[in-house]
């Protein structure tokens, strides 16, 4: 029985941690997102920040802890379960993940056509419609190939946010766009979240664009949840990781070198010959 109200939290992650075998690459790690916020997931390169995602999307197990989406445990859903709470998310992944030999408005149909039963007038209209939300209604014909890397983003949003879902996770929205784009893309997820009321998660290192959108901002490193609060606060911490991050400083507590693990270390014994 599923008893989540609107006010309740979306996704919510309590005493979390995450890794891959033995290796831990988050812990303790507690958040919330709740409908209409936008929520980023901040982090550097290798704090895990993916990973989050893929925890929330049930791709991967929490070692420790509990994950609810949408008032579900996540690690209890299998099969047809996990289909349908993962049919009420959308997904933009870093790259697009465009189909090439599908134009602009079959790339936008493609789930309508794969998950519901609309009718084809009713397909025209939503994909004209969000196709429209994003700026890209008269290039509906267009082939992917005729689009710059700007417009093939837009398209991705377009598709992530076509059957309405209910939470919309971004992985690196931001990244490779020209500062026209990275403006417009931004605004774009805010417009989308407040005219969906749906909850937005933006797994990013894009701090100016990703403030001026942001609801909340979870920032992970070192293993763990550093800070969180709103873009304003994190721009009034005096916190030397929040500061380090924020400015871009190459000295302070982020180390450049990925941590040493127990698996790392038996694969250097076992190819320098140690025994």
């Amino acid at each position: 029985m599923n008893s989540q109200t609107d006010s309740d939290p979306l996704v919510r992650f309590t005493d979390v941690s995450l890794g891959y075998g033995d290796f831990t690459v988050l812990q303790g790690i507690d958040l919330e997102v709740r409908r209409g916020q936008v929520v980023a997931m901040m982090g550097g390169s290798g704090s895990g920040k993916t990973t989050l995602l893929r925890a929330a999307t049930g791709q991967i197990t929490a070692q420790k802890g509990s994950i609810q989406v949408f008032g579900k445990d996540i690690a209890a859903l299998s099969g047809e379960g996990l289909r349908e709470v993962r049919q009420r998310m959308g997904v933009l992944f870093q790259q697009g993940a465009l189909f090439t030999d599908l134009n602009v408005f079959e790339n936008v149909a493609f789930p309508l056509r794969e998950h519901t039963q609309v009718s084809e007038s009713q397909i025209v209209e939503r994909v004209l419609d969000k196709l429209d939300a994003v700026g890209l209604r008269a290039a509906a014909h267009l082939k992917i190939s005729e689009i710059s890397g700007g417009m093939a983003r837009r398209v991705a949003l377009a598709r992530a946010v076509v059957l309405e879902p209910e939470l919309v996770l971004y992985d690196e929205p931001f990244a490779g766009l020209d500062p026209i784009s990275l403006g417009i893309t931004a605004q774009l997820i805010r417009g989308l979240t407040d005219r969906l009321q749906c909850a937005s998660i933006l797994i990013t290192h894009d701090v100016a664009e990703s403030f001026a959108i942001a609801d909340q901002v979870y920032m992970v490193g070192q293993g763990k949840l550093i800070a969180s609060g709103t873009p304003q606060a994190l721009s009034e911490s005096q916190d030397a990781y929040v500061r380090q991050f924020l400015n871009g400083e190459p000295d302070g507590p982020i180390a450049f070198h990925y941590p040493t693990s127990p698996a790392f270390t038996k694969w250097l014994d076992q190819h320098t010959g140690r025994s």
